[in-house]
């Protein structure tokens, strides 16, 4: 008999966080709205999409959020540097962890070396509730 722990809700929302951050942060400074609206559609980054292997269990809930979280950290770097060469290995090794699970990533390091400054993006989230 095998033991296995289920995940949290709180490690679950945490996913879905960072899932969303994916689309609300990161995405708008690289590729445009009709792009991303797509990406939506095929499922990108998507734990509700038919391959996705995540059966719910802590083990595989650590590994999706360190993997998430280091996609994020290497983007963030190379869209501020620029430099991409040096962390290929990382991004690929966590773009594998997510493949493992049937999550879909689908992107090169060299995709986010070009960060735009201002993005316009109904995906960016508004910084007030005032409409001008």
């Amino acid at each position: 008999m095998k033991i296995m722990y289920a995940v949290t809700p709180e490690q679950e929302n945490y996913m879905h966080y960072l899932l969303h951050y994916f689309y609300t942060d990161i995405f708008p400074y690289y590729f445009d709205d009709e792009q991303i609206r797509q990406f939506e559609e095929l499922g990108i980054l998507s734990l509700d999409h038919e391959h996705v292997t995540y059966n719910g269990t802590m083990k595989e809930a650590f590994q999706i959020i360190s993997a998430l979280q280091s996609l994020i950290t290497v983007i963030e770097h190379i869209g501020e540097h620029g430099e991409h060469e040096q962390y290929e290995w990382l991004f690929e090794r966590n773009q594998n962890i997510l493949a493992r699970h049937g999550i879909t990533f689908p992107f090169q390091a060299r995709q986010f070396t070009r960060k735009r400054v201002l993005p316009c993006s109904m995906y960016v989230p508004a910084t007030s509730q005032w409409v001008m």
